[in-house]
């Protein structure tokens, strides 16, 4: 598939647009919890722990995921749709990604959006349902994305920034909504943390295996995991 660079570009922003159909606008990753309880309650609070999470959280996992599979994909010869090689690691990094999530919250958001992200990229492209096959059910979002992505000839760099952009982007909205936040506050923060984004894009594009990274974001998966007991919820988890 010849694409253009234009055309690159639309397909990430198609990609990472809060339009995109797998629901990712009804999930917090806890910080419900956090707000409710009284400890993320203005943009300076929520500044240091989005950082925290980029620096030492999942989605730090998921991204090297995004660049790991996105590689995969090129090495196995993406442009050969009758010969889907069967060493390429999708299926193991995908089990690595459900490993790694310590909550059922976690693993069933990934999975929930993955669904979703495969519906939609085999009814656009049913030559992509061989290479999903291979990834084996569920099938985790970041493996998805990053997949679809490849297929849409988006360069792997700008695939894992806009993988990270649309995950801060989401919190952020969130949090615009719970603490609550001006709009404009929002756009501010989501601003500032680009240095950020770029810094765990370069990490994560910089690994080689997932059993390089470590996780450290334990009040994160217990936040996560008490959401459900809360009063009142505007998300799902």
């Amino acid at each position: 598939m010849t694409t253009t660079s234009a055309q690159a570009l639309l397909r990430l922003l198609q990609l990472t647009s809060p339009a995109l159909p797998v629901g990712a606008y009804s999930y917090s990753e806890g910080l419900e919890t956090l707000v409710e309880r009284g400890l993320v309650t203005t943009a300076a609070a929520l500044t240091p722990w989005l950082e925290q999470e980029l620096a030492h959280g999942l989605v730090v996992i998921d991204a090297a995921a995004v660049g790991l599979v996105h590689h995969a994909a090129a090495q196995a010869g993406w442009g050969d749709r009758d010969g889907l090689p069967t060493t390429a690691p999708f299926a193991l990094l995908n089990h690595q990604l459900s490993a790694l999530r310590d909550s059922e919250e976690a693993r069933q958001q990934s999975w929930a959006m993955g669904r979703a992200l495969v519906r939609m990229a085999t009814h656009l492209h049913p030559s992509l349902k061989p290479w999903f096959s291979a990834v084996g059910n569920p099938c985790n979002f970041a493996v998805a994305f990053a997949l679809l992505a490849a297929h849409w000839n988006i360069d792997a760099r700008q695939t894992v920034l806009g993988y990270l952009h649309s995950w801060a982007a989401n919190l952020i909205t969130s949090a615009v909504k719970l603490i609550p936040l001006g709009q404009t506050v929002g756009q501010q923060m989501l601003l500032e943390l680009y240095p950020v984004l770029e810094e765990t894009c370069d990490r994560a594009l910089a690994t080689q295996s997932l059993d390089d990274l470590y996780l450290s974001s334990w009040g994160t998966s217990l936040a996560t995991m008490q959401h459900e007991a809360l009063y009142t919820r505007l998300f799902r988890s």
